[in-house]
């Protein structure tokens, strides 16, 4: 049901867009840049939760960190083009990225999975393939750290930690004090009374200013044959198009540091008659989700500067990347939601169908324990999961991370253990479904099997494809 809703939901936002543009036609909605007097105005009153930080506002020594451990990943050939999935075909993104963050975690977008390499963490032996790499790694969790107390002054700068909670709690209070006394009823249990006690802010602060990732990118715009154009408000060169980040934890910050490789050439074009956007320039362009009354933004960025995306920012507003001249690097730091993302998850998985099956030390003796359409269900669907969004997303991105780190190959190797005997529980299950006596509890399990398996079928024909 999960993919036919969102099918419905893109064609209608895609049919939504198509209406706006056809609307448009050769007119242009209006935006501001820091060279409009009203541009002040109009951030403070609809992007308040972007916060920008210029460059000197950065330590120097991390500035030299960062960038030169940027400069090593480029040099040792570390940034990718991924192939991405959109509405059923697949794309390489112009920008070329690599995911770095804490060990076991991965970063799902666009239908594709990242795998992190790790930077350096406590308790877990990373071998680099080079001392460079590591000390890059190393500068960017570093940046982390910095970038991760600039996110929590700032929330507590705009009183964004009343949690969702608290306000709710008003409320409710409200209405019981109004309806009836709150001794009429009787004490009420406070799981029951649809009070949500808030989440201590400090709890709520760590939750959703962790980063566990960044998603460095990088593009050289000259090197790009041809750059798609920004079709709403006639912003110029995209580098990456209209959208809101995806499979983060919710209301938590993204925080970017921009690192343009400008010439002092490249700086600013002089002419003072140029209206819109510096197109020499890089910027981040922001607009309201679903709304042509409110003009967008265009903020210029330069080396060293950093901006923050706070609270729900990501799901009112929509952002783009506009292309300056100069090659650009990024470091985007985000809470992944990896509730279903990191190798212990998986593993845990695995480890909960394997349940089902009973080995020995011959492994013609193996059988399955259960035969109930539930726990067949379960353990079919984790086959799916382990191949699908683990092996197959891994492995289709080529040995990529080989570059930085073999840290992944060994939990790689272990899932395809448990992938293997995976496939024989399926195997087995067919022919225990054969000799089950009674019909209608074979007939469930039947049913809930073959829609698992033919789902298989069809994944396997697609990423054959890929």
């Amino acid at each position: 049901g999960g993919t036919m809703k969102r099918r419905a939901g893109e064609r209608e936002k895609e049919l939504k867009k198509k209406k706006l543009l056809e609307e448009l036609g050769e007119n242009r909605l209006p935006y501001m840049t820091p060279a409009d007097a009203d541009f002040h105005q109009l951030w403070k009153t609809k992007y308040s939760k972007l916060v920008f930080r210029k460059s000197d506002t950065v330590p120097e020594e991390l500035h030299q960190m960062v960038q030169k451990g940027f400069l090593t990943l480029r040099e040792h050939n570390c940034f990718f083009q991924d192939l991405v999935r959109i509405k059923g075909k697949d794309f390489l993104t112009p920008v070329s990225r690599i995911l770095i963050g804490n060990p076991g975690c991965t970063y799902k977008y666009l239908n594709t999975r990242l795998f992190t390499v790790p930077w350096p963490t406590e308790g877990y032996d990373i071998k680099y393939c080079s001392p460079e790499i590591h000390d890059a790694c190393k500068a960017l969790i570093r940046l982390n750290d910095y970038l991760h107390i600039e996110a929590v002054k700032a929330l507590q700068g705009q009183n964004l930690l009343e949690t969702k909670e608290i306000k709710d709690t008003a409320v409710t209070d409200r209405e019981q004090s109004s309806a009836t006394s709150v001794t009429e009823q009787g004490p009420v249990p406070k799981q029951q009374s649809g009070v949500c006690v808030p989440e201590d802010d400090s709890t709520s602060l760590k939750n959703r200013t962790s980063y566990n990732v960044t998603l460095l990118n990088y593009m050289d715009p000259l090197q790009m044959l041809y750059l798609k154009q920004e079709p709403y408000f006639g912003m110029g060169n995209m580098a990456v198009s209209w959208h809101h980040d995806e499979n983060l934890v919710e209301s938590s910050v993204v925080a970017v540091y921009n690192y343009s490789c400008e010439d002092s050439a490249v700086e600013e074009s002089t002419d003072q008659n140029l209206k819109g956007r510096d197109p020499a320039v890089w910027h981040v362009g922001l607009k309201v989700a679903w709304d042509i009354e409110t003009p967008g933004l265009a903020m210029p960025l330069h080396q060293g500067d950093f901006y923050l995306m706070l609270d729900d920012l990501n799901m009112t507003h929509q952002h783009c990347v506009l292309a300056g001249l100069s090659p650009r690097f990024s470091s985007t730091h985000r809470v992944a939601d990896c509730s279903r993302g990191t190798l212990e998850y998986i593993f845990g998985q695995c480890e909960l169908a394997l349940q089902n099956l009973q080995t020995g030390s011959d492994s013609m003796a193996w059988s399955v324990k259960s035969l109930e359409a539930a726990v067949v269900k379960q353990a079919e669907e984790i086959h799916n999961e382990v191949e699908f969004e683990w092996l197959r997303q891994f492995w289709f991105q080529g040995k990529r991370y080989l570059k930085c780190t073999d840290w992944w190959l060994k939990p790689m190797a272990k899932l395809e253990e448990f992938w293997r005997k995976m496939e024989i529980m399926t195997s087995l299950v067919v022919s225990e479904i054969q000799k089950q006596e009674v019909e209608e509890q074979r007939s469930e399990t039947i049913s809930c099997f073959l829609l698992v398996l033919k789902e298989r079928q069809k994944l396997r024909k697609e990423w054959t494809v890929r």
